[in-house]
């Protein structure tokens, strides 16, 4: 079967490339941003990827248009696809159909850290011996790619809850059918096709009714908006994840008005890379890693949970995340030259921002950071974070804004709260120029997109080499 793909090198439908041309069938593709690291995955799978979105592309006909969910009408290729009446579906549909269907789905939703849960959760499965194919946002290091069939009946997808297609509104999510579902967390996101958190529940509401009620769905305690969907109607056996800190010795008890979380993680050191692992108000050990931030150690957690479900121990589970070697794009070290380390991540929302930051200056203590933020996503390209957006970025020593002149919002206004730690910048050349001005050894680079960013890590990177 020939499948040629619209918008082949997003990061789901890159992935779905590469499980198709697994399967043996001919891919192609077409986009209109092609950049590493998904791009490098699919020439070297042997994909043939057109730049833009041509109707000539589509000729001679393929078997079937896989539609990514970028694409609307207007686009040629779809009005093309459209008239010639060339079969078509969606990407989520298409795995569900082709691939999932015999296989135990273990899903991992919510709004932060589903990339880096998943990535963690297959790798939990593969160094068990269990062989897992999966599907990620991202690319795992202990793999080397963010997708694969694998040889056993488990299958770890990256469950995001964006529209499936320009003729498919439901959430991606829906399609997939898992019998063991994370929610990591839940917060409005996606304005450009949510109107409020209300309308992403009812769509998390739908999720939570696929689950079979021998299945499992894990969440974190306490959690409002999670637990108001878990109200709207659950038939499903739940286990419920916290993170705590140990107590001063000499600390008064404050007894806790809600029951144990069934999962516990307890941080050993403040930047969580030292932990000891709970479950129903046993120790089961404690694990070290190179990891860092709170967020990561939840993420952890849920992995960690969501193994046991199909039967990994924990105790080998904790020996498996010291060997998690991360995913790229998260926090992701992209060099370190005169003694400035330059890490790429992928945060692209307040909370995200605001949790990594807090991971690294745990981390390195009293050092320098300087964060370098594309407010890329549609949703901060409207707007809907302005109001949060400079507290997020309270643990960074300076900030760099870029606000190209179509920003839909007064980038200075809005980080107007940060004082003379933040410079704005519309082009890319005097950011990367000012950055090389204030830098100094011993100094933290964060680079937080969603996106390519224009190059600007390895721009920042050759810059620094050029340095006297």
């Amino acid at each position: 079967m020939h499948l040629h793909i619209l918008g082949i090198c997003g990061t789901f439908m890159g992935g779905l490339a590469l499980l198709a041309r697994e399967l043996g069938h001919r891919v192609t593709g077409s986009d209109a941003n092609v950049y590493p690291p998904m791009s490098t995955q699919l020439e070297a799978a042997g994909i043939e990827l057109s730049q833009g979105y041509a109707a000539s592309h589509l000729q001679p006909a393929p078997d079937v248009v896989v539609v990514g969910n970028a694409m609307t009408r207007g686009v040629p290729a779809v009005e093309y696809m459209l008239d010639q009446g060339l079969p078509y579906v969606s990407g989520p549909q298409w795995l569900a159909e082709h691939l999932l269907g015999a296989r135990h789905v273990l899903a991992v939703a919510g709004t932060h850290g589903k990339t880096t849960t998943a990535s963690l959760l297959a790798w939990l499965l593969e160094d068990a011996g269990l062989e897992p194919g999966f599907l990620i946002g991202g690319v795992p290091g202990n793999f080397g790619l963010s997708a694969r069939l694998g040889a056993g009946r488990y299958f770890v997808v990256e469950a995001d809850e964006y529209d499936t297609a320009f003729f498919d509104k439901r959430s991606k999510f829906l399609h997939y059918r898992p019998r063991t579902l994370v929610i990591n967390n839940l917060e409005f996101d996606h304005a450009d096709i949510f109107d409020d958190l209300a309308a992403i529940q009812r769509q998390f509401h739908h999720l939570v009714r696929t689950v079979p009620g021998s299945g499992l769905i894990i969440h974190p305690q306490g959690v409002e908006s999670i637990e108001q969907v878990l109200a709207m109607g659950c038939w499903t056996q739940r286990q419920s994840l916290a993170l705590v800190e140990p107590e001063p010795t000499d600390a008064p008890a404050h007894p806790s008005t809600q029951p144990e979380a069934d999962w516990r993680a307890e941080l050993l050191n403040p930047a969580g890379a030292e932990v000891r692992l709970h479950r129903d108000g046993a120790v089961l050990g404690a694990w070290s890693w190179n990891q860092t931030g709170r967020h990561n150690v939840s993420n952890a957690l849920a992995a960690i949970a969501a193994a046991a479900h199909v039967g990994v121990e924990p105790q080998a589970a904790m020996a498996t995340l010291e060997r998690f070697q991360g995913v790229r794009r998260r926090m992701e070290l992209r060099g370190e030259v005169g003694g400035v380390r330059l890490y790429d991540d992928f945060a692209h929302h307040p909370t995200a921002i605001a949790t990594t930051l807090d991971g690294l200056r745990k981390s390195v203590g009293q050092a320098r950071i300087l964060a370098v933020l594309e407010p890329r996503s549609n949703t901060m390209r409207a707007g809907v974070h302005a109001k949060t957006l400079a507290a997020s970025l309270g643990e960074a020593d300076l900030v760099y804004l870029f606000a190209p002149a179509d920003l839909g919002w007064d980038a200075a206004a809005v980080m107007a709260p940060l004082g003379e730690r933040v410079r704005v910048h519309e082009a890319i050349e005097p950011l990367v120029a000012e950055i090389i001005k204030t830098v100094q050894p011993g100094d933290h680079l964060l680079v937080m997109s969603n996106g390519g960013f224009q190059g600007i890590h390895q721009r920042l990177l050759d810059a620094l080499q050029s340095c006297p």
